[in-house]
Order: C-alpha cells, then structure tokens, then sequence
C-alpha cells in the first residue's frame, strides 16, 4: 500500500471529532485556521466555539466591534490574527456579498491569509488539488523522506510543497491534507514520537537511519528581547482606575492596559515612585505606593520576555476620566493583565 493510502487509512480510523471538520462551509474553516496559527488545537477550540456562538456568520462577526472580536480573542495572543480576521470579515461581506472566494489564488489575496490557509481552505471547501504546508507537514515528509533541507530557508516551503504535491491524490485532496496534518499533530510529533507503533516504521527513512531526531533540520534560533514593565494600577477615593490603549504599532496593538513605565532593567520603588508622580499624577496627589509583586511576573512572547511589575497607587481625591471596576472589566487585555485583574482587584 502506497504512503497516501495508508495515511488516509491511519486517519478515517485515529482522527479526532473536531467542530469544524463536518463541513465545507469556508467560513467556519477558516476561523479555525486562523485560530490554529500558533495554537494548540486544545486551546483553540473554546475559542473556535465561542466565535462561532457570537458571529454565527460572517455577516454577524463584520458588523462587530473590534474591540468585540478583541475581547473575545483574549488568551489566544498574536492578536494581529483577530484584527486581520475582523477585516478580512468586513471585506468579504461588504464587497463580496458574504461569499468567500472558491479558489487557492484568489483566497491568498484576502488579508491575513497566507499560503498554508488558503490552502487549506481552497481544498478542505472546494476539493481543490492544492497540498497543505504547515510545521506538521514538514515534519512527517522530513522523516519519511529523509529530507535535509533546512526548513528556516525561504527555499523549503517550495521543496516541500512539490513533493507533498507528487503524494496528493487528485480525486480527494482534503482527505490527504487532513490526513498528513493529523499524522503529524497525534503521531510523528516533535519529540519522542512512539516509532514502535507507527504504520511506517518499516518505510520510513530517518527511522532505519536512526535520524528521527535530528529532522526537520531548522537553523536560526530567534533571538528574545528582554523588555521590563511597570504597570501603575491607580486606584482613587471612589474606587475609580485608569487604562489606556496600546496604539503604537508591535505587540498588543489596540488591546488596553494600565499606565506604563517601562524601564531598562527592573526598578525598584523609589525610581518608580517617583516616575509614577511626575509622568502620570501631576494633578493628584498619591497617598501610597505598593510593589504588587516583588518578583516581576515573566511572560514570554515569540521573539520578547517581559518582565512585568504591578504597582498599586492610592490617589487622592478622584482621577479625571476614571472607570469603575465593571467597566474596567468589558476591555480586552492582554492575557497576563487580565490574569492580574481576576486574582488582584476584587
């Protein structure tokens, strides 16, 4: 039996019942998609069915508010997929009557769609002969193949492509495309995978040459910035706060957040306090100051570590444009805020 056959075979008998594979519907494909750049399938499916519960349509999901579909988003981080999903939505139902192109090329002109998503969408909904290239696709056609090429090079994703391409059947490409992706998310994981009970462990080439290990071969380590926050979280006579929106261009664009300092290295209170009375409360005067956490809480992004410190500032009299703790409540935050707002401001 030939690789594509018995792949198919492995995944009608080992796939998991997942919310958006019992359509050909492209709205619902795609929202699943797009939530599953980055994400584990685990952690995307609440959100795939909240999404799905709020904006029914894509009618429904144009006709939000960003700050909606933000909120909505928050945990998921990369939060430029939600407002590239939000636009592409307003696009698809304004200019092109709620319809979603039906084919590959026209797919990769919509905003936030890139090679992998249209492929995906153009065969998962119109059965077109296009093959899916993702990090799980590299993987098993690295191992299987014994395949060298270094994925970081721009070079690969076309390597990868043609040969994915010569395995595809032309009369059922979804199939195959779900199938290699699967193979690659259950079985022929990253690391330690279980060759014992691999249907290909007598054909697959890095498996007799003792390589499953060392493939896909991937250069280029990413290299993290370290960025150290002060979060000041004012508090005043009623009980009031003040957030601000992040507009600036780079991480958690247009999600909200407390007043920030953000400093070269990590602070200790009397930098802070005294940054604190003159960048942002010239106008009330600060009762206490406290170091919410002493050890700054650490969140990791793709290329950056923050480092982030909270600290409470008791203001007297009440801050101009202050909001209450519901209202504080309904923006969409960063996940490392909002995990502070839930445990620490009760």
């Amino acid at each position: 039996m030939n690789f594509s056959n018995l792949l198919i075979k492995w995944y009608l008998q080992n796939k998991r019942d997942l919310p958006w594979r019992n359509t050909t519907d492209p709205y619902p494909i795609w929202l699943s998609e797009i939530m599953l750049q980055q994400t584990r399938v685990a952690q995307g499916t609440p959100y795939f069915l909240s999404f799905t519960t709020a904006f029914p349509t894509i009618f429904d999901l144009a006709a939000a508010s960003e700050e909606q579909v933000l909120k909505l988003w928050q945990g998921l981080g990369y939060y430029s997929r939600a407002r590239n999903l939000h636009k592409t939505a307003q696009y698809i139902a304004s200019d092109l009557n709620g319809i979603f192109p039906d084919n590959y090329n026209d797919l990769l002109k919509l905003k936030g769609i890139g090679e992998y998503t249209a492929a995906a969408i153009a065969s998962f909904s119109h059965n077109e002969v296009v093959p899916v290239v993702d990090g799980n696709v590299f993987r098993v056609l690295s191992r299987y193949f014994d395949v060298e090429t270094d994925i970081a090079q721009a070079s690969a994703k076309k390597e990868f492509t043609a040969l994915a391409f010569e395995l595809i059947p032309k009369d059922n490409p979804a199939l195959f495309n779900q199938a290699i992706m699967e193979f690659g998310a259950l079985q022929c994981v990253p690391k330690s995978p279980n060759c014992s009970i691999c249907i290909f462990n007598e054909s697959c080439a890095a498996l007799q040459k003792k390589k499953v290990d060392q493939l896909p071969v991937k250069s280029k380590k990413i290299k993290v910035r370290n960025r150290y926050f002060n979060y000041i979280v004012a508090s005043d006579e009623n009980q009031n706060t003040i957030i601000q929106k992040r507009t600036d261009k780079g991480i958690w664009h247009n999600l909200y957040e407390f007043p920030l300092l953000e400093t070269e290295k990590e602070e200790d209170f009397s930098f802070v306090s005294e940054q604190i009375q003159n960048e942002y409360f010239k106008e009330n005067k600060i009762s206490s100051i406290l170091e919410n956490n002493d050890k700054s809480i650490v969140h990791k992004l793709s290329h950056q570590h923050l480092h982030i410190k909270f600290w409470k500032v008791n203001i007297k009299g009440a801050i101009k444009e202050g909001i209450d703790q519901d209202t504080l409540r309904s923006f969409p935050f960063p996940i490392v805020i909002h995990n502070f707002i839930e445990k620490e401001l009760n």
